[in-house]
């Protein structure tokens, strides 16, 4: 993943509340077997006119000239904007990755679903909280501003908008850790690697019968036990 400090990137906004995953990345591209490829079908049903199938070329589809995907003005987008309980629904890293390929690096909305929170943070999208009120304000802004940016700071945990004003953000230690060393989790557990093999010596020679019995046999204190 690329580490997250600092960016400041053209705002795209989705102004509805309660939008799930399957809007965010419909349920048929799900069949799609490699973690690339995502992007032309970010918010399909929004998105087109037509309905396509995984693989299809979409350059040549029908699109709906009123979504903001779609518009000129929002090109090159890097934070998206959103309303209450984004990302609800069911559980799909895939709508993470979409939203990734599609060249978003922050999301900023007064809720997230919390599975939907976790699976940005695992794959280097920051989720920033931000009161309801302050969210309207930026709406109302992103309308009637073209080309607004926002700075989005993981590193002292602020957003500043182009008048200068700056609105504090909550993040737990570890998911900022992560985000600023550009980790997944197996990553940060590699960290750790010459723990995990000094506790591994340690057991295998505190019960060395581990190293040569089978994983699906019984150790010999449950093999004795019911001998007896």
């Amino acid at each position: 993943m690329h580490a997250f400090t600092t960016i400041e990137r053209l705002v795209i906004p989705i102004d509805r509340a309660n939008v799930d995953t399957d809007a965010i990345l419909p349920k048929q591209y799900m069949k799609m077997i490699a973690r690339t490829g995502f992007e032309a079908y970010l918010f399909d049903e929004w998105r087109y006119l037509d309905t396509a199938e995984p693989g299809d070329d979409c350059s040549t589809r029908s699109r709906n000239p009123k979504f903001v995907l779609n518009l000129p003005r929002y090109q090159g987008a890097g934070i998206l904007l959103g309303r209450a309980n984004f990302g609800c629904g069911s559980s799909r890293e895939h709508a993470v990755w979409a939203l990734s390929e599609w060249g978003i690096r922050a999301l900023v909305a007064p809720s997230f679903a919390e599975i939907f929170r976790n699976n940005c943070l695992k794959n280097g999208l920051l989720p920033v909280v931000l009161p309801g009120t302050l969210i309207d304000e930026l709406f109302n802004a992103v309308e009637h501003t073209p080309g607004y940016h926002l700075t989005v700071n993981l590193v002292d945990q602020f957003v500043r908008r182009p008048d200068g004003k700056v609105h504090a953000f909550e993040i737990d230690s570890f998911s900022k850790a992560i985000l600023l060393e550009g980790l997944d989790e197996i990553g940060a557990t590699l960290l750790h690697a010459l723990d995990i093999d000094a506790f591994a010596r340690q057991r295998l020679a505190a019960e060395p019968w581990l190293e040569k019995v089978p994983f699906a046999s019984k150790p010999p204190c449950l093999a004795r036990k019911t001998a007896d």
